[in-house]
């Protein structure tokens, strides 16, 4: 099984390991792509990426979609009934991978809703960002603005 892919919150459909594995993708940029499918080009852009919900928004030939993935931990998350409550039990914003941090939107002790924007991590050249999911508030932000992160590495501690 490989991911679940919901595509503008209606259609849904699985794409295999192996699909993902044959995909004919050329990087343009650090957020543009050139793919070629069943002999057809396709221009992908990334404008949005949220690791915390593994959401992305792309624009495939001028048309923008909104993509939500999920793996099989996900989805076995899911059927069992344990998304609800996981999200009120985080504490600790980690990097999701290595990667620079480019901007911190938040400081100590300030309120934030679920979907905001805490930071902005630069990984495998492009930039993501991290937001809340839930509202709380902030009691440390041990990273900097500039600072090299290594995977799992704690970025923002709630209250």
């Amino acid at each position: 099984m490989g991911l679940t892919a919901k595509v503008n919150n209606s259609f849904e459909f699985e794409v295999s390991p192996e699909a993902i594995a044959n995909v004919d993708a050329i990087y343009l940029s650090e957020n543009k792509l050139h793919v070629i499918h069943d002999h057809r080009s396709f221009h992908v852009e990334i404008v949005k990426s949220d690791f915390n919900s593994k959401s992305y928004t792309i624009v495939i030939n001028n048309a923008t979609y909104e993509v939500e993935l999920k793996d099989e931990l996900d989805q076995l998350i899911g059927e069992m009934g344990f998304n609800s409550g996981l999200k009120h039990q985080i504490r600790n914003i980690t990097a999701p991978m290595p990667g620079l941090i480019l901007d911190i939107a938040v400081t100590a002790g300030q309120q934030v809703k679920e979907g905001d924007t805490l930071l902005i991590l630069e990984a495998m050249k492009m930039e993501n960002s991290l937001t809340a999911s839930f509202d709380g508030v902030i009691k440390s932000i041990p990273a900097c603005k500039g600072d090299t992160v290594d995977k799992d590495q704690l970025l923002i501690e709630f209250e």
